[in-house]
């Protein structure tokens, strides 16, 4: 079905795709948190991604209080903002004064997450390859967990702590076999891909064993992930009791096992024929039914509980808007469409490109009248899947100069941006109670030209 989701209404309906704080002035432009977009184009340029402040601290709330509510008469539990999905100074330090912790998954976001004034007693640490260099910092800053993705990392994240005299804290990443998520690049728990260790195999009982001999290693707990864009509590709830059941089998070697991570990979609405995703609520009721037999068939005590969210605290609270160009009409087999040209592209969203993520776009500088035509939203870039909206409805009267924009871009937009074909990559401004200001600065041409030192 051709997407024909319209910019939100006067009344503020968004159908769960918008931001919150999105909405159609009576003038028929669009404004977020009380600032018009037309006034963030003038001041700011596009492409820009465009944040809603007290939707992302929201969502991050809604998380913190689910979890908080499900474990409260258990072990507890944490929250980790998986800072992949979108990480800067202000969205890691919105996230700790919401009172959540920060995931990292490289030395870039880890010293991102210590610039914000996060302790790195709330901050984690992932990877599949860690450097050296990620560790030694970890160590250094006396983060609460790395996570230990393969046997070779038992032996290097050992050395390094024994070298700087420490006991690092560590998890073991499971490979549980639960397949879960959207395109197959973003299922992480099947046997034939980089992530964790196989529980199937016994390669995660080997390294915890392994890791219970290492005198410089503190063995705290178990992880697991199992996909990314997940619209259902299903598999979160089998995965969960396969990781329960290596704690169990640790237990009867011995072995205490306090932690438990159960990982993000939170689905969200992009489109409106997309299914609306259970609420915080829903998943860590899932999870914590999950401990509760746990803890009732083994008798152990429960272990404090930790989850990952990321692009469900971020990406329906962000928006990328753009400058319409070239309009093109194409004849194709199925009849008319319109190209419609933006001045962005796969170097501000590659997942349309990369997973053929799909999308929704509407006109928000104006009402644009006319009859609905079948469109695609294209980018500038040389590559003909260089596409932003794959298939959209759009008023026949969009105007080269219009300004468009593309909801639920928080997670991997800017993250994944590229310079590609020299392309500088927009800015990120923060949108709160009617004022706008900048929180990551819009690249220029110079700051590529001062790299290349030919």
């Amino acid at each position: 079905m051709l997407e024909t989701t319209p910019a939100p209404e006067p009344d503020g309906t968004t159908e769960g795709i918008w931001s919150l704080n999105t909405r159609r002035t009576d003038a028929g432009d669009v404004e977020v948190a009380g600032v018009r977009v037309l006034d963030i184009a003038r001041e700011f340029g596009t492409p820009t991604y465009v944040l809603d402040e007290a939707d992302i601290r929201g969502r991050a709330r809604a998380w913190k209080t689910a979890m908080d509510d499900a474990f409260a008469d258990l072990a507890g539990a944490e929250v980790y903002y998986a800072g992949k999905a979108f990480l800067s100074k202000a969205v890691a330090r919105w996230m700790a004064e919401e009172g959540l912790n920060i995931d990292a998954a490289s030395e870039g976001e880890l010293r991102t997450a210590l610039a914000a004034g996060v302790p790195g007693a709330r901050i984690g640490l992932h990877g599949n390859n860690k450097s050296d260099a990620e560790i030694e910092l970890a160590l250094d800053e006396g983060i609460a967990h790395i996570v230990i993705d393969s046997l070779y990392e038992v032996d290097q994240v050992a050395r390094l702590a024994a070298a700087r005299g420490k006991r690092a804290p560590v998890y073991v990443r499971l490979t549980t076999g639960v397949h879960a998520g959207g395109h197959d690049f973003i299922q992480t728990a099947h046997e034939d891909q980089k992530f964790g260790l196989s529980v199937t195999t016994g390669a995660a009982q080997a390294a915890i064993e392994e890791i219970t001999r290492r005198e410089s290693l503190d063995f705290l707990g178990l992880h697991s992930h199992i996909g990314s864009q997940i619209l259902s509590t299903d598999g979160f709830g089998k995965a969960a009791k396969v990781v329960l059941s290596v704690r169990q089998w640790a237990a009867e070697q011995g072995i205490d096992i306090p932690e438990v991570d159960f990982g993000g990979g939170y689905g969200v609405r992009y489109t409106s024929d997309d299914d609306v995703p259970p609420a915080p609520s829903d998943f860590a009721a899932i999870l914590r039914e999950a401990v509760r037999e746990h803890c009732q068939e083994t008798g152990l005590p429960a272990p404090r509980i930790s989850i990952e969210p990321g692009r469900s605290i971020v990406a329906p609270a962000m928006m990328t808007l753009y400058e319409v160009g070239a309009i093109k009409d194409v004849q194709t087999d199925t009849g008319r469409r319109r190209y419609v040209s933006v001045d962005g592209g796969m170097s501000d969203n590659l997942r349309p490109a990369l997973y053929d993520a799909q999308y929704t776009a509407a006109i928000v500088s104006r009402v644009a009248n006319g009859e609905i035509v079948r469109s695609r939203v294209v980018g500038k870039h040389c590559e003909s899947g260089d596409i932003v909206v794959h298939g959209v409805g759009l008023p026949s009267g969009v105007e080269s100069g219009d300004l468009l924009a593309v909801p639920v871009t928080g997670a991997y937009g800017r993250s994944m941006g590229s310079n590609y074909n020299m392309l500088a990559r927009p800015g990120v401004v923060a949108v709160h109670d009617g004022k706008a200001y900048e929180i990551v600065r819009r690249e220029t041409i110079a700051d590529q030209l001062a790299l290349d030192v030919g």
